[in-house]
C-alpha cells in the first residue's frame, strides 16, 4: 500500500481540507501531519487551539490512517521518518514564500522517487467566511490581550516591531520571510510614543495625549490580530496611570512599558546631554503597585523600564531597581542603553538572571543594533523591540521622492523605486 502525506496548518477543518483528504485516499494510506504551535507561529498563524486539540480535530476525519505532529515548517524530518510515496498539498504553495517549502519537499522526494501531488486550492465564499471568523476571534480583546504571555512560553524570543498606523500594522501582521530554509515573522507590535508623536508632527515630550494615542491603537487593532505592547512613557501621575491601565486592558492591549523618570519627558537616547530626572525607587514602585491593583485579569502586563544605564547611574543601581520593581509587581523589566556596544546590556541580563530566572527581560537595540536575537536570547532576553525602524526608513524615502518631483517637475524619475499602488491595496482586505 502506498503512503500519502499531507500537513495541516489550521484551527478548523473546511471543505478544502476534506478535498485534499479525498484526493489523497486515491493514492494510498493517508498520514496527516499537524503543524506544531511554534511552527505555526513562524508560519504566520497563531493557533486558536493548541496542538493536542488540533490533533483530535483531524483524527475525526474519515479515511485517515495516522495523525502525527510536524515540528517544523520544512518537511525534512517527516519525510525522513515516514518515507511517503506522495506528498499532497494545495497548489497555493507553487508561488510566493511557500514555494521554498515545495522546492524542499520536491528535493527530498526525488532522492528516492517520491512525487508531489498539487491539488487546486479551495477558496470560495464559505472558506473565506470561516477564515474571517478565525481572524475575528484572534482580534477580540480577550484573545489578543493574553497572547503576549502565550508567546513568551512558545518563542525563544518575542520579535516586536514598531507600528504607528493601520498600514504599518498590516506590514507587521503580514510580513513573513523565508531565509535559508527558515520561516519567520514578527510576533508582536510596539506602539511607540516617539513614532506616534512623530507621525503627528509633534515633539516626543508626552504632548500627544492618551486619547489620541488610544485612537492609534484602535486603527491598528481594527486590521490586525497580533498582541500590542504600549509605550506608556513615564506613566504620568499615579492617579492617571491607573486609568491608563484599565483602558489598555479593556482594549485588549497586552502590556504597557513605563520608564522610571519624572518631569518633562526627553528621549532617552539624549542621555545626560539634556536634563533628565530619574524617579525614586519608592515612588516608582508605588506606581507599579497601583497599576497592578486595578487590573481585572491576569493577562495584562506592566513592564518597568530602567533608565539607570542611560543616565550613567551604574550597573548596581540598575540591578537594585530591577529587583525592587519586580517585588512591587512588575511583570517584566526593560533595560535600556544608548551605547553602540551591547556589553552593558548583556552584563545586566547575566547579573539579573543570577537571582531572577523567570521575569521577562525586554531590550530595545536601537543603538546597540549589531547584537543578534540569538545572542540576546542566550543572555536571558525574552522580548526584543525594534522600536522606530519603520518610521526611520519611511521618512528618508518620502523626503527623497518629494525632492526629486520638485527637481524634475514630474514623477517619472521616482517611479522605479515606488511600490505599485495595487500591491499596497492588496494588504488591505475587503469584507
Amino acid at each position: 500500500m502506498k503512503k500519502v502525506y499531507t500537513c495541516f496548518c489550521t484551527d478548523i477543518i473546511h471543505e478544502g481540507h476534506l478535498n485534499i483528504i479525498k484526493e489523497a485516499m486515491k493514492y494510498g494510506e493517508v498520514v496527516v501531519g499537524v503543524l506544531a504551535d511554534e511552527a505555526m507561529i513562524k508560519f504566520g498563524r497563531f493557533p486558536v487551539r493548541d496542538v493536542n486539540e488540533r490533533i483530535e480535530m483531524v483524527k475525526k476525519i474519515d479515511g485517515i490512517k495516522q495523525v502525527i505532529v510536524q515540528d517544523s515548517i520544512m518537511y525534512d524530518k517527516v519525510i525522513s521518518d515516514i518515507q511517503p510515496d506522495y506528498v499532497i498539498h494545495g497548489d497555493n504553495w507553487k508561488t510566493g514564500y511557500l514555494k521554498a517549502v515545495r522546492d524542499n519537499v520536491e528535493k527530498l522526494l526525488s532522492a528516492y522517487g517520491g512525487k508531489i501531488i498539487d491539488v487546486p486550492y479551495t477558496y470560495n465564499e464559505n472558506v473565506k467566511r470561516l477564515d474571517a471568523q478565525i481572524k475575528e476571534k484572534l482580534s477580540m480583546p480577550e484573545y489578543r490581550r493574553k497572547r503576549l504571555k502565550q508567546l513568551l512560553h512558545l518563542r525563544p524570543i518575542v520579535k516586536t516591531i514598531e507600528v504607528h498606523s493601520g498600514l504599518t500594522g498590516l506590514i507587521a501582521e503580514k510580513t513573513v520571510v523565508e531565509h535559508n530554509g527558515e520561516f519567520d515573522q514578527f510576533d508582536a507590535m510596539w506602539v511607540s510614543s516617539l513614532c506616534d508623536s512623530t507621525a503627528k508632527g509633534k515633539p516626543d515630550i508626552e504632548l500627544v495625549d492618551m486619547t489620541s494615542r488610544f485612537r492609534t491603537i484602535d486603527d491598528v487593532m481594527e486590521v490586525t490580530t497580533k498582541p500590542i505592547i504600549f509605550d506608556g512613557d513615564t506613566g504620568g501621575l499615579t492617579e492617571h496611570f491607573v486609568y491608563t491601565v484599565r483602558s489598555l486592558e479593556r482594549m485588549g492591549v497586552s502590556a504597557v512599558i513605563i520608564e522610571d523618570k519624572t518631569g518633562l519627558k526627553k528621549n532617552s537616547l539624549f542621555g545626560t546631554e539634556v536634563v533628565q530626572t530619574q524617579d525614586s525607587i519608592e515612588h516608582f514602585c508605588e506606581k507599579i503597585s497601583a497599576g497592578k491593583k486595578v487590573q481585572l485579569t491576569d493577562d495584562f502586563m506592566i513592564i518597568a523600564r530602567i533608565e539607570s544605564l542611560i543616565l550613567d547611574q551604574g550597573m548596581e543601581d540598575a540591578l537594585r531597581r530591577a529587583h525592587a520593581y519586580v517585588n512591587a509587581g512588575a511583570d517584566g523589566i526593560m533595560i535600556h542603553s544608548r551605547k553602540k556596544d551591547p556589553a552593558e546590556i548583556l552584563e545586566f541580563c547575566d547579573k539579573f538572571r543570577v537571582d531572577n530566572k523567570h521575569t521577562p527581560i525586554v531590550v530595545v537595540p536601537s543603538s546597540f543594533n549589531s547584537v543578534t536575537e540569538a545572542e540576546l536570547s542566550a543572555h536571558g532576553v525574552n522580548i526584543v523591540i525594534y522600536a522606530n525602524q519603520l518610521t526611520r526608513s519611511a521618512f528618508p524615502a518620502m523626503e527623497q521622492t518629494a525632492k526629486d518631483i520638485l527637481k524634475y517637475h514630474r514623477a517619472q524619475e521616482v517611479d522605479s523605486r515606488l511600490m505599485p499602488i495595487k500591491d499596497i491595496i492588496s494588504l488591505i482586505e475587503e469584507l
